[in-house]
């Protein structure tokens, strides 16, 4: 892939890539104010403008160098990256440890209703005449929905920090949850093992494979 293909693949996958990872942590900040804690929401970061939820590394270096390195090497590299986290005061929820769960689950579900909406442009794509701007428009929109499926399944590992983790651990008896709370400090270096010995892609895989099955089911592409 030259630089000209690069640049493409890059504008190609901004749009996409931009809103997964900030309406995801957005998603966040609703939940936590229905549920009663208004922290994210006094510090400005109950929005949809990504602009609020931007970090410079996690959501424009990591997935630009992520993009091109998979790219320049001819494969397709796990997409992922973050926003800054929205801040959720677990004591100020009406019932914490049940509706932490909700909270938790609304990042993945705000990617599931992002991976849908880009699978619906995408069908609209293919029953539109052909034109200048379908072909882009086609090629962002499955971006769209790689990139939101990636990073729901990825969210949704039991491992905290991730959602995943923050659910199980809503759904744990008392004790259970505690004990697995503990556990948090080891998280990131067990994500971190899993993602260099590749492990972490022989999960998802397969896990994609479904998503993009039933996706394509749904909207018939």
């Amino acid at each position: 892939m030259d630089v000209s293909q690069l640049a493409q693949t890059l504008a190609i996958y901004s749009i996409p890539v931009l809103f997964a990872i900030t309406l995801h942590e957005a998603a966040h900040g609703y939940v936590a104010r229905h549920f009663g804690d208004l922290t994210a929401y006094a510090q400005g970061r109950i929005s949809l403008n990504p602009a609020r939820h931007i970090d410079l590394v996690g959501t424009i270096i990591v997935p630009i160098v992520i993009l091109a390195v998979s790219r320049f090497a001819g494969g397709a590299g796990l997409l992922f990256g973050w926003a800054k986290p929205v801040p959720v005061n677990y004591s100020a929820l009406r019932r914490p440890k049940q509706n932490m769960l909700w909270v938790a689950a609304a990042g993945p579900g705000a990617n599931l209703a992002m991976s849908l909406g880009w699978a619906a442009l995408y069908k609209f794509t293919e029953l539109m005449p052909q034109n200048y701007f379908t072909d882009p428009m086609q090629k962002m929109a499955a971006a769209g929905i790689e990139v939101n499926i990636m990073l729901m399944l990825l969210n949704l590992l039991p491992i905290l920090p991730l959602d995943g983790g923050r659910i199980l651990a809503s759904v744990l008896p008392g004790r259970a949850a505690w004990h697995y709370a503990k556990l948090e400090p080891l998280g990131f270096p067990i994500l971190l093992l899993l993602l260099f010995t590749n492990l972490l892609g022989v999960i998802l895989a397969p896990l994609m494979r479904v998503s993009y099955q039933v996706i394509g089911t749904i909207f018939q592409l």
